[in-house]
C-alpha cells in the first residue's frame, strides 16, 4: 500500500489480493480497480457481499456484517474519505444501495442456472469491456468465488459455466476472462 495526498484526500494504491484496512470513521472511494467485500460464518464459509469498482464507495460504516473484509481483485487506487464528509458522497451512497439491491435480486433467483446467468450479465454490465461479440469480463474470479456470491457449490458453478459455454451464451477466451455474448445487452 502506498499513499499520496490529493485534494485534501489521501489516495492509496493496493495490490491484487491485498486487504484494504477497515476504518470505523472513514469510507474508501474506489478510483480505479475492483474489490470484493465479504464476511464469513463460524465454520469459515464465505459470503460475498458485493463487487465494487470505479466510482463506488465502500467501508465499514456501510456494513453491519461482522467480520467484514475488503479484498482487492486487481490493483486498486482508492481515496480515504473521513466519515464527517459523508454528505459529499450522497450519489455514491445511493449507488451502493442500488447495487446491493441488484445483487440481492440476483441471488434470490430460484434456479441456479438463472442466478449464474444474471450474475454474469451483471458483472458484464458493471466491469465488462465492450467488444464486438459482447462484454468481456477480465477479473480473476474463481468458480469458488462465484459460488460464494450465489450461495452454491463450486462444482455447480463449474457445471453451469460449462453448460452456458456449450449453449454459446458465454465463452472463455483466456484465463480469468469470460465473454458474455452481446444479445444479453440489447
Amino acid at each position: 500500500m502506498s499513499a499520496i495526498l490529493t485534494n485534501n484526500r489521501r489516495d492509496y494504491t493496493f495490490h491484487a489480493r491485498e486487504t484494504i484496512p477497515l476504518k470505523q470513521d472513514a469510507f474508501w472511494l474506489i478510483k480505479k480497480g475492483v474489490v470484493k467485500t465479504f464476511t464469513w460464518d463460524v465454520e469459515g464459509t464465505a459470503t460475498i457481499l458485493g463487487y465494487w469498482g470505479d466510482g463506488d464507495i465502500i467501508g465499514q460504516p456501510l456494513s453491519r456484517a461482522n467480520p467484514y473484509q475488503i479484498q482487492c481483485l486487481t490493483q486498486v487506487k482508492a481515496a480515504y474519505i473521513p466519515l464527517n464528509q459523508w454528505s459529499k458522497l450522497s450519489a455514491e451512497i445511493c449507488r451502493y444501495i442500488q447495487q446491493t439491491e441488484e445483487l440481492l435480486c440476483i441471488v434470490r433467483s430460484e434456479k441456479m442456472y438463472e442466478r449464474l446467468r444474471r450474475m454474469l450479465i451483471w458483472l458484464g454490465n458493471k466491469f465488462g469491456r465492450q467488444v464486438v461479440e459482447g462484454k468481456l469480463i477480465e477479473l480473476p474470479l474463481t468458480h469458488q468465488e462465484l459460488a460464494d456470491v450465489m450461495g452454491t457449490t463450486r462444482v455447480t458453478v463449474t457445471r453451469l459455466i460449462n453448460q452456458l459455454e456449450q449453449e454459446g451464451l458465454i465463452s472463455r477466451p483466456r484465463r480469468n476472462s469470460i465473454l458474455v455474448r452481446s444479445f444479453y445487452f440489447n
